[in-house]
């Protein structure tokens, strides 16, 4: 198999790193590339292109990492938002702690598919998960 036809290793190794930096009880940041197309930020808190994403678990929720993207739910400013990263900018992953971690070589994903097609999938799966959120809860009395 030749490099071209290698998938890339960074979904990989976020996983890992942001494994690590949870196992450590250490705070995960995201460093993001705001400017690709798909990504799905909260737009008041980029700067110059870039934004920073705190992913520790108490702060985020239906936290999914898989090899195309990053998305999650959280609050800012007090309101929710679904926050999508595909994996293509995401630039890295480190502790606010230390600043250890991973920062990845953006140009690892020039030739690669896009995400796009996973991005209504994914749209579709969090507002299903939204509705089902959504339904009331009904309690039944056992003899």
């Amino acid at each position: 198999m030749t490099d071209a036809n290698l998938t890339p290793t960074r979904p990989y190794l976020a996983r890992a790193i942001y494994e690590w930096i949870c196992d450590n009880q250490l705070t995960p940041y995201l460093l993001v590339d705001a400017t690709q197309s798909h990504v799905k930020v909260p737009t008041q808190h980029i700067k110059d292109g870039q934004i920073v994403l705190n992913i520790v678990p108490h702060a985020v929720h239906q936290f999914q990492m898989d090899n195309n993207a990053i998305f999650f739910s959280a609050r800012f400013g007090g309101v929710p938002q679904e926050i999508y990263v595909p994996m293509s900018a995401v630039l890295g992953i480190y502790s606010r702690e230390n600043g250890q971690g991973l920062f990845f070589d953006p140009k690892e994903y020039d030739g690669q598919t896009s995400t796009e097609d996973a991005l209504p999938e994914i749209e579709q799966d969090q507002s299903e998960k939204t509705d089902e959120n959504k339904k009331k809860p009904s309690l039944r009395v056992l003899d």
